[in-house]
Order: structure tokens, then C-alpha cells, then sequence
């Protein structure tokens, strides 16, 4: 057998800087193999033009010419179930380590656990880092080592260790020499993991100083579309949580790093709580009895329901693959609480068609909307649609661009009338929690 190599695995860390688990590889004494595996029982669930597969593939491609150009080397690309893959990898390298970020998701935890398992029966580390957040798992809990399930101590604890805490970014290109001098590893098309190219793109994200300095005036008013696009970056490892949380204190913007918090928040609960990622963290929340109209549910999925703004927020997901944050929380209100639909079917709706999905936010704004979740809205809070317009789209710029029709004869009429809708809503929460 030829000489020991390492290998790193990119699965949530597609980028070749500042990635923790890629430094630590290549400061190891073998040379790296870096690889990246489409996870079959991943894929398998997702419609064929896909456009988060087409953006993963794209990147990937560049990842590899640039080391295939600058550095002689490359990136291996591979589909299957991850524990096969590896069983023909230690078939053709004799490996001694394989390192990678970790990912904290229920799926993602027990596979690692399965592939951390097989490798140690071959007598092969796995070594894991941390690197798509700031804090993980138990690095801020309360005293007795319980997590925080309200947001505000969290967030609180957060800042406090965050400004004790050693911040280094990972300077990873300095220690490319130790990659494997082979730029024919092996590679697939989209076609060949029986995808095909996507008519949706994944924005680049913006950054700037003015975006960020203007972030808490304009960030509520979708016309304005002044979000930062960062989402499907930070999930898909693009861009590092650490450089954007440099520019966030940098600017001294509190609503911005605010946003990162959150996010890390929703992912400590789902880490310690998994059972939420299909049942409320409220267990009572569980009794609710849902209506589940599956017609109803066709038509908020169409943005049909006759309330403009609602229409125009599902009619922009539909079409881009994205939508304005102020309004998921209008349209994921309309779903639970107006056509009392379960938030299950929302969250997998959004998970289907959201380009910045991440299971552990998803849920979390789901169960939030519908009560059911940690540091949850209280149930009676329930989202006027046609007032909303008046606080948030008030020139209906934004009802203009996603729903030109709103004014015609052929647009329907609101499906549900709010008070009745209200109503209906309070009795149905009150006689399952009571």
C-alpha cells in the first residue's frame, strides 16, 4: 500500500480560508486528501433542479480549479452513503486520520457517530473541530449546566464569553504545501449525481459597512430588500461565522451580531432538544387539534389566500428561493394560526423551497409562530395581514412587485375572514391547552 495520507472532509465549510478543521489537517504530517461526498440519503429528497445542489456544485468547482491552478492538488468528489464511500476509500489510501467540522444536526450526529465507529475498527482517527459556529453545545448553558431555552440570558452569557474568548481567524493557505500532489482526483457533473442545473441562483452576500450601519433602520421593510443575503452562505460554510462576526463588531452593530446569535441559540436547542425537529418543544402544543385542509394548505402554498402581502411573500419563495424575513413571520403566523394547519407542514414546505434553509432556525421561527417553541410568541399573538401592510409595505411596493394582480377581478378573495379566523384560532389553542 502507498504512504499514509489524511484525509479532510467538507461537508458545512465550503471554503479553502479561515476553515478550522482544513488548518488542523494540514498542519498533520501526512498529506491531505480533501474531499467532498453528495450524500445520497440527502439528495435522494430533493427536486432535481435543486437549487442549493447547483450552488454546492459550482462552489466545489471552483474550489478545485483554484487548487488544481495554484497548488498542483484537487478535491475529490464522491455520491453514496458517506460509510460506503468510506469503505472504498480505505480500500485504495492507507489513511490515518480523517478530519472535518463538526455538524450538529440530528441526521448529520448520528451519522458521524456511524462513520467515527467503522474508522475506529480500522484503527483510523477522526477528529473533529468546531467551525460554523462561534459557541457549540454546552459552551453557554446556565450554571447548573442546563441549556438556555429564552434567548435574552443566552444572548447575554453569549457576549460576555464572546469577549473573553481567544478570536483568532485560521490563516489555512499558508499550509497548502501539505496537500496531495494530484490535480486528477476524482470529480462528477450535476448530471452524474442526476441533477440538473437550477434557473434559480443563490445571491452573494452583502457585507458592506452601509449595509450592516443601515441594518436596523431598513431591515423590517421587505421592498426595501436590505437583508445581508448571508444566510445560505453561513449554512453552506461560504462565508466563516468568524470574519463576519469581525465585521459585525467592527461596525458596532447590535441588531446585526444580534442575527448570529439567534442563530446559534436555535442550534444549541435542537442540539439538546432533538426531539423538536418533528414535535413542539411544548409537548401541550401537541394536543392542538389542526384542521389540515390540504386545499387550504395548496393555496397559501400558491400565495392564493387573498391577503396581499401573504400572496406576495409565498410568490416571492416560489419564484427566488428566498423570502424577507418581516414577512415569514406573517406568512407562518397566516398558516398555523389563521388556517390552523400544523407548523410541520409549513417548516417542510420552507425546507423544500428556502435557499438559506438550516433545520435548527427553521423550526425554531416555526415553533415560534405557532407558540409551541422556546422563548415562543404567546399563542394569542396573532398577525393581522392587512395591518401589516400599513406598518411594513405602506406604498405596497413590495405587494406591487409579487403580486400585480392584487387589484383585478381574477385575484381571490381572502380565503378566511381575520376576526373569524381569530376566533377560531383562540378556541381551538385554548381548548387543547387547557
Amino acid at each position: 500500500m502507498s504512504n499514509p495520507i489524511n484525509i479532510f472532509w467538507f461537508r458545512r465549510d465550503l471554503r479553502l480560508d479561515d476553515n478550522i478543521g482544513f488548518f488542523k489537517a494540514l498542519k498533520s504530517e501526512h498529506p491531505v486528501i480533501p474531499i467532498f461526498i453528495f450524500d445520497t440519503e440527502i439528495l435522494d429528497k430533493l427536486p432535481k433542479d435543486d437549487a442549493r445542489v447547483t450552488f454546492i456544485h459550482e462552489t466545489l468547482q471552483n474550489m478545485r480549479q483554484t487548487l488544481q491552478e495554484t497548488y498542483n492538488s484537487s478535491l475529490a468528489i464522491y455520491q453514496g452513503k458517506p460509510i460506503e464511500i468510506y469503505k472504498q476509500l480505505i480500500q485504495s489510501y492507507d489513511v490515518n486520520t480523517v478530519y472535518t467540522n463538526r455538524d450538529y444536526e440530528p441526521y448529520a450526529t448520528e451519522r458521524d457517530k456511524e462513520i467515527q465507529k467503522f474508522l475506529s475498527s480500522n484503527s483510523i482517527a477522526f477528529k473533529t473541530y468546531k467551525d460554523q459556529v462561534i459557541f457549540e453545545k454546552d459552551e453557554v448553558v446556565k450554571k447548573d449546566g442546563k441549556p438556555y431555552v429564552v434567548y435574552t440570558p443566552y444572548s447575554r452569557i453569549w457576549k460576555e464569553k464572546f469577549k473573553a474568548a481567544d478570536f483568532k481567524i485560521y490563516n489555512t493557505e499558508e499550509h497548502f504545501t501539505n496537500l496531495t500532489q494530484d490535480s486528477r482526483l476524482p470529480n462528477l457533473s450535476l448530471s452524474d449525481i442526476g441533477f440538473e442545473r437550477s434557473e434559480q441562483k443563490i445571491v452573494d452576500y452583502e457585507v458592506s459597512p452601509t449595509v450592516i450601519k443601515e441594518y436596523e433602520e431598513t431591515r423590517n421593510f421587505p421592498a426595501k430588500d436590505s437583508t445581508s443575503r448571508l444566510g445560505p452562505h453561513l449554512r453552506f460554510g461560504t462565508v466563516s461565522v468568524r470574519k463576519m462576526m469581525q465585521k459585525a463588531m467592527a461596525e458596532e452593530n447590535e441588531t446585526f451580531m444580534k442575527e448570529l446569535i439567534w442563530r446559534e441559540f436555535f442550534m444549541q436547542i435542537l442540539w439538546h432538544f432533538p426531539h423538536t425537529k418533528d414535535q413542539s418543544f411544548k409537548s401541550k402544543y401537541d394536543r392542538i387539534e389542526w384542521r389540515n385542509n390540504e386545499d387550504d394548505f395548496e393555496k397559501w402554498c400558491q400565495g392564493k389566500t387573498g391577503y396581499p402581502l401573504v400572496d406576495a411573500g409565498m410568490r416571492q419563495l416560489n419564484r427566488t428561493g428566498f423570502m424577507h424575513n418581516r414577512v415569514r413571520m406573517l406568512v407562518g403566523s397566516f398558516l398555523c394560526k389563521h388556517l390552523l394547519i400544523d407548523w410541520r407542514w409549513g417548516e417542510a414546505y420552507f425546507a423544500e423551497k428556502l435557499h438559506d434553509y438550516e433545520m435548527a432556525s427553521n423550526i425554531g421561527n416555526w415553533q415560534w409562530v405557532a407558540g409551541s417553541g422556546v422563548d415562543a410568541a404567546p399563542y394569542f399573538r396573532i398577525f393581522n395581514p392587512t395591518s401589516q401592510i400599513q406598518k411594513f409595505d405602506k406604498q405596497l411596493e413590495y405587494i406591487k412587485k409579487w403580486v400585480p394582480d392584487y387589484q383585478e377581478l381574477t385575484y381571490p378573495q381572502p380565503m378566511v375572514e381575520h376576526k373569524l379566523a381569530r376566533e377560531r384560532c383562540l378556541d381551538t389553542y385554548k381548548s387543547a391547552l387547557n
